[in-house]
């Protein structure tokens, strides 16, 4: 591993549909006019001839970026970023996951970390002692910072399933990580914030096919209360007392009028919005958005969110992501169809409409003021709407392929990408 030195920085309602009425606005994208071009103008759209009267390729080298990481030789599925360094985690389908540096212009490699298989999840543990990755060979690594961060070394590891599918750090207590593998069984670990080696919490096994996501919630009350809600599949949700290693409650096909929801999404909303009660929201890939009240189990909303029209795929309506603003009373999800769906969540009523290029990936409010909405897309592209007015502030472009994945670091003003091609770029933001 290269050790190069890191300089460090100081009752449940009928089932509806959205009908064109309910949409307080429907916002389509027009042609990105970019702030910045690679090349000449004239060359921002090179076409490629075919051979043979073959079809004609155009590739669109607009860039408005202001630096990229490009090392990952396959596609970059996770990113993460240190909690005080400007150090990110880049894990991909290589095999690696990757260090460097966020601050320098060019970014510096900070070393390379080996696994067997594709790096599906990662995350730093809130103290930033310790680095946590998972691959689609079932195993988790725990590396433990040294010389300040300079440096990264193994010292734990787990293989307690075929294949991770998520993996989830706790964001308030230290050393707390679970995950999910496709055999539906979940499971809790705490390290030891020395050595890092592991203790096991919890494992559960209620779920019957692959456990989709998980969540902590009452992340606010510390160690006081560790609890974990997770989904699956087979139209299960769970929410469990991890200490206790029990359920607290299981949301089944039952509990949603008899529909199949093949749960893949979940977002905890921030206490601050819910009188300090436990909520969650959990999309299926049918396009079901349930609303739950962690408390007692209940939930308060269940709506199937589009109605897909003949010549569109199952798999249109899938829910990828679910994100909450943290200082307004608004939710966002993204589909596959490209769809953004804005909520009012005082009536769970659609505020506005975003129709994407392509495939919503990931979802985010931004944490400074909680009105503008960010959405990154598989046509490469990764946009910012007013979430107040619906009106588009700003697209980041540079991209030849989709952007899986996204980290908002600085007060919000940079914004780093994990790209299908094996590139991050780094974009600053409009303030």
């Amino acid at each position: 591993m290269d050790n190069t030195e890191l300089n460090t920085a100081d009752n449940v309602p009928e089932e509806e549909f959205i009908a064109d009425e309910e949409v307080g606005e429907e916002v389509v994208l027009d042609n990105v006019e970019p702030s910045e071009n690679i090349g000449d103008d004239d060359d921002n759209d090179q076409e490629m001839g075919g051979l043979d009267g073959a079809e004609t390729l155009e590739i669109d080298m607009s860039n408005n970026s202001s630096g990229f990481f490009d090392k990952h030789t396959d596609s970059i599925f996770c990113i993460a970023h240190h909690p005080t360094l400007p150090l990110v985690m880049t894990g991909g389908a290589d095999n690696v996951a990757n260090l460097w540096t966020s601050h320098s212009k060019p970014p510096k490699f900070a070393g390379s970390l080996e696994h067997t298989e594709s790096v599906i999840s990662g995350g730093f543990t809130p103290d930033g002692k310790f680095l946590i990755t998972a691959d689609m060979n079932g195993k988790v690594f725990i590396h433990k910072s040294v010389k300040g961060g300079a440096q990264w070394k193994r010292c734990s590891e787990l293989e307690e399933v075929e294949e991770v599918v998520w993996l989830k750090v706790h964001p308030t207590v230290s050393g707390v990580f679970a995950f999910g593998g496709v055999d539906g069984s979940v499971w809790c670990y705490q390290l030891n914030n020395v050595d890092g080696s592991l203790s096991q919490i919890m494992s559960g096994f209620s779920h019957q096919q692959d456990c989709t996501m998980g969540e902590f919630i009452n992340v606010e009350e510390g160690e006081n209360n560790l609890t974990l809600v997770t989904c699956s599949l087979d139209s299960s949700i769970v929410a469990w007392n991890c200490y206790m290693g029990q359920p607290l409650f299981k949301i089944t096909q039952a509990d949603i009028k008899g529909l199949e929801a093949p749960w893949v999404s979940l977002s905890a909303a921030p206490a601050s919005l819910t009188n300090n009660t436990a909520v969650i929201a959990a999309g299926s890939n049918n396009g079901l958005l349930a609303i739950i009240n962690c408390s007692n189990g209940s939930v308060l909303h269940l709506t199937t969110v589009i109605e897909l029209k003949p010549e569109q795929d199952e798999l249109d309506a899938s829910i990828e992501s679910i994100t909450w603003s943290s200082k307004l009373p608004l939710m966002a999800i993204g589909l596959v169809c490209g769809d953004a769906l804005l909520y009012d969540t005082k009536t769970w009523r659609v505020r506005h409409k975003f129709q994407l290029e392509d495939s919503a990936t990931k979802l985010q409010f931004d944490t400074i003021n909680g009105h503008n909405l960010i959405a990154s897309c598989i046509n490469g592209k990764v946009y910012i709407f007013d979430a107040r007015t619906g009106q588009e502030v700003h697209v980041c472009v540079g991209h030849n392929m989709g952007v899986l994945d996204f980290v908002v670091i600085e007060n919000g003003s940079k914004l780093i990408t994990a790209g299908d091609e094996g590139v991050s770029l780094i974009f600053d933001l409009p303030q």
